[in-house]
């Protein structure tokens, strides 16, 4: 009988036998449409999800104008979210932070520093009044049963604003994940309004860290884009970093210690890191002796959190449905819905303005025609009897009224105490019906015009609560930061020539160089190959090892000499070029690729440099001479695999140097990006010129002071700057100042010292109260002061040649004063298009006054900017075209030069060198053997036979010394000029 009863039970279980895949189908697929909806990713339409929501409908519910524990909050909403206390609170305290909904009181903890909020029971919350006004209409929102079916929640909210991307939202649901950045308030509303004028808006995200970010990747927060973000790095001194603004999703203390991580793994090299953060960050780094600022700065962030990567993936709920989107395409959502609910807002309105007018007509007509008198109604038994003597009675007065009567209008007539009745006053009751016809007109008019209303409303919501919501993150293009460039030489390079090896591990070897432990080392060989590897503890490269270094990529600068010997033919060859770019750990030939080819001589010149060597040949019957000299100078650079020009094609006994060679490149070219504010060679930017040597960059802070700097690539530029040049220490510039002692205006002319580097020099007085107002360079700059003269203040206009004004003097000096009376506005103009005028947009009287100027200052800069930078290629070449249309020079450059040639002459010296082009007065007198024409007036000094005879020059005259013909030009008054 038992076996009877378990065949059966085995029966039945076959058929109740569920496969796999089936639950697969079923019962995840519903977990995962229950977590994306229902849990981890935000609504489009109130941009919250659904614990969002809820703890917001909660807090409505209990809003009484007063702050309500969090924990009393938290329970309330837990009516209506079924996931535990520990949930809803986390979201509260994510809400509250965010500083837009939740009014907060108590320790609700800093995500800056990373913080924690206090236990629920000790903080407060209440809606705020932004909330109040725009996230709530319980007319327009659309209800649902709670979980439990006790309570009423809402769908979603009525949010009357672009909520998702003001806040941002993060969520892991399954199969899927949300990322929106937040975005600027004011912004928002800004394009909102653009995108109801029928304009694409473009946003981009802004975070309450602050900091720099790039966006140029952001792909409008779509699947792909990417942004990157800075922290705020600032030089205080030379051996000491302050940052003052972190990254967006990091913290003080995971900065920190990604600092202190780089240290220990020797990417960068500090002394101590100190937190000082209160209310604003200030992480203070001390760096060790000797280390460069600019490049730890790269450095931190490249090795550190200073620098993160942020993928947005904006994914939203949209017809119930997870859907992808960009945030433009939010925005545009956001406000068509907003345009929406004030519609639906106005149309309820108009109804019950409506519905207001109605009942008071009926109550009207109702008393003044005495229908309450009426017998028929006054006999009447039941409330259907009435409706039929109230209907008969209205019956000449329907056709005036807006809607059909029904029965519950005439129930709201007979509930209407007598004595209301009795004291019913007609005209109060027309006056109140003008009121409402008179709103009325006013809501129709805002439905016709809707958008004009929307617009409006995103306006008054700008008005009331834009206040202290600018943007905090700075909007930058950053440049890449190469980590083999910045990373500090913490382990040293040794070689092996004997073995081929080289590596950090050698120690008992020949020492090559410091480097860091992810740089590239290239290695040349006896046998004419060359190869690039990483840094290792030991790699075999090869054996006759002639030259290893660290290898920088894309160096055009390095430049190397060599002479090898063909295996095949024994002809010797002599090249020059530089290794670029290579594929790692492959072996380049740099012979003609024969087997027993052999180099003869190699040298590696960081600068270029082409020495001169001696060629010994092996003694030969057709060889009478032995033994020639190679210069290195006349052989051109190419590419390394060039077979080079032959030497000689008998056996090479030996190869001696004989005079150390100079760097044969020209200067370097630097321009300045102004986006990026770096320097680069890639022609970005304003040219600053070449650069070699001891060469040094200008830069003048709007604030008055100045800097000199190295032409070093690494360098990082203050974002106040108004100029930024090639230093000329003979060039001269004029500055406008208000001097805070005098309390006075003055102008000083002036030479920038040539002050160590990095060390900051003022222009101004360093008296409280002084104000930097001008600088230019120009000569022909004329300064407008309108004065006010006498007691009578009688209005006065001067027009001032600041190159008239005062000679050129210290840099220290306050120079003199501008004018006795008093200064009621000042203005500059340029004749001849200034280099750079500095401009306060404050008239003088403000600091007549004795208060400082506004810092609000403006740099306008003309197309001089050529001979600033000196540009003076372009210069020429438009010159040069100006005389070929007019056709107006005598003499062209080449005849010029050919005269120059042919006549010795020692020395041009001219007053005034200009970089123009044009008609020469007396051409047959320009050059004299010791001097120009204008000088022999001059009476001649008494010279002892074998003396120098030299000559006087003026004060203001430049001496140039004519070492090549093709630099002299001629300008339009016939003078000559070098460049």
């Amino acid at each position: 009988m038992s076996d009877e009863i378990e065949n059966n039970i085995n029966e039945e279980s076959k058929h109740t036998v569920i496969p796999i895949n089936g639950l697969y189908e079923n019962w995840f697929l519903d977990y995962a449409s229950y977590v994306i909806l229902d849990r981890a990713v935000p609504h489009i339409n109130d941009g919250l999800k659904p614990v969002q929501r809820r703890i917001m409908h909660s807090l409505k519910e209990m809003d009484d104008g007063r702050f309500n524990k969090a924990a009393n909050v938290i329970g309330n909403t837990m009516k209506y979210h079924p996931h535990g206390d520990a949930s809803i609170g986390d979201a509260m305290v994510q809400i509250g932070q965010k500083e837009l909904l939740i009014d907060c009181q108590g320790n609700w903890g800093d995500p800056v520093t990373g913080d924690s909020a206090a236990a629920a029971r000790y903080i407060e919350a209440r809606l705020s009044k932004f909330a109040n006004e725009v996230v709530f209409n319980p007319d327009t929102t659309a209800w649902q049963l709670s979980y439990d079916g006790r309570n009423n929640e809402p769908i979603t909210l009525p949010v009357k604003f672009p909520l998702l991307l003001a806040q941002g939202a993060e969520g892991i649901a399954v199969g899927l994940a949300t990322k929106v950045m937040p975005h600027n308030f004011l912004e928002l509303i800004d394009a909102s309004i653009e995108s109801l004028k029928g304009n694409r808006p473009n946003i981009l995200p802004d975070f309450f860290t602050g900091g720099m970010a790039d966006f140029s990747a952001y792909n409008e927060g779509m699947r792909g884009g990417k942004i990157r973000v800075r922290a705020k790095i600032t030089e205080k001194d030379k051996k000491t970093l302050v940052i003052t603004e972190i990254p967006y999703s990091t913290t003080t203390g995971s900065v920190i210690d990604s600092v202190l991580s780089a240290n220990d793994k020797g990417k960068i090299k500090i002394k101590k890191i100190e937190d000082n953060t209160a209310q604003n960050v200030e992480i203070v780094i001390h760096l060790a002796p000797g280390i460069s600022p600019d490049v730890t700065i790269d450095a931190l962030y490249a090795f550190t959190s200073c620098e993160v990567s942020i993928s947005p993936n904006t994914c939203v709920i949209k017809d119930d449905k997870p859907q992808f989107l960009s945030v433009n395409d939010i925005l545009i959502e956001n406000s068509q819905n907003t345009k929406n609910l004030l519609k639906q807002e106005l149309e309820i309105k108009l109804h019950e303005l409506q519905e207001r007018i109605f009942f008071s007509s009926l109550l009207k007509i109702f008393i003044q025609e005495g229908m309450y008198k009426n017998a028929d109604y006054e006999n009447s038994g039941n409330f259907e009897t009435v409706v039929e003597v109230l209907n008969l009675l209205f019956e000449p007065f329907k056709p005036s009224l807006y809607r059909e009567i029904l029965p519950e209008d005439f129930k709201k007539l007979i509930d209407k105490p007598m004595s209301s009745i009795t004291r019913f006053d007609v005209k109060k009751a027309d006056d109140l019906m003008k009121a409402l016809t008179d709103e009325i007109k006013v809501v129709k008019n805002h439905l016709r015009h809707l958008t004009d209303y929307t617009i409006a409303w995103f306006q008054k919501l700008r008005d009331k609560y834009g206040k202290g919501k600018e943007r905090k993150t700075e909007i930058r293009l950053f440049d890449r930061v190469e980590a083999s460039k910045v990373a500090l030489a913490n382990v040293k390079l040794y070689l092996n020539r004997e073995d081929g090896f080289v590596g950090t591990g050698l120690r008992k070897d020949e020492f090559v160089a410091d480097c860091s432990d992810i740089d590239e080392i290239i290695v040349f060989r006896e046998d004419g190959k060359c190869i690039i590897t990483k840094v290792a503890d030991k790699t075999f490269v090869g054996k006759g090892i002639l030259h290893a270094q660290v290898f920088k990529k894309g160096d055009e600068r390095t430049i190397y000499n060599m002479i090898y010997k063909d295996g095949a033919s024994g002809v010797s060859y002599i090249k020059r070029f530089a290794v670029v770019g290579v594929t790692r750990d492959k072996e380049y030939d740099l012979t003609k690729g024969s087997k027993g080819s052999k180099v003869l001589y190699f040298t590696a010149n960081l600068n270029g440099e082409a020495e001169i060597v001696t060629v010994q040949l092996k003694p030969h019957t057709k060889l009478k001479k032995l033994q020639f000299d190679l210069d290195f100078a006349e052989i051109a650079i190419k590419g390394r695999g060039s077979q080079g020009n032959i030497v000689s094609k008998y056996p090479v006994k030996k190869i001696l140097l004989k005079t150390k060679g100079v760097s044969t490149l020209s200067g370097l070219k630097i321009w300045y990006d102004d986006l990026l504010r770096r320097l680069n060679v890639d022609g970005r930017g304003k040219y600053l010129g070449e650069f070699d040597g001891d060469d040094k960059i200008l830069q003048v802070h709007k604030e008055g002071w100045y800097e000199l700097s190295t032409f070093e690539l690494s360098n990082h530029f203050d974002a106040d700057l108004i100029l930024i040049q090639k230093f000329d220490p003979e060039k001269p510039f004029t500055v406008v100042q208000y001097e805070g002692k005098a309390k006075n205006y003055f102008i000083k002319r002036f030479v920038f010292e040539s002050i160590a580097v990095g060390k900051k020099g003022s222009l101004i007085s360093e008296e409280n109260g002084s104000k930097f107002l001008y600088l230019t360079s120009n000569p022909e700059a004329v300064l407008t002061v309108d004065v006010l003269k006498g007691k009578t203040q009688i209005p006065e206009t001067l027009e001032i040649l600041l190159a008239e004004f005062i000679d050129v003097k210290g840099i220290k000096a306050n120079g003199n004063r501008l004018t006795q009376h008093e200064v009621k506005n000042l203005s500059i103009s340029n004749n001849e298009e200034p280099e750079l005028v500095l401009e306060s947009k404050n008239t003088a009287s403000d600091t007549s006054s004795n208060e400082v100027l506004s810092d609000e200052d403006t740099i306008v800069e003309t197309t001089e900017e050529a001979i600033i930078d000196g540009r003076e290629e372009d210069l020429i070449e438009t010159e040069e075209s100006r005389i070929e249309e007019q056709e107006v020079a005598p003499f062209t450059k080449e005849e010029v030069i050919k005269e120059v040639e042919e006549t010795p002459v020692q020395e041009v010296i001219e007053e005034k060198p200009k970089k123009t082009w044009g008609k020469p007065k007396a051409p047959e007198k320009e050059l004299k053997e010791k001097g120009p024409a204008k000088d022999e007036a001059k009476p001649k000094p008494e010279v002892n036979e074998g003396q120098e005879v030299k000559k006087e020059a003026p004060a203001k005259e430049i001496k140039f010394e004519i070492t090549n013909p093709n630099d002299i030009e001629i300008d339009d008054k016939g003078q000559l000029g070098l460049f």
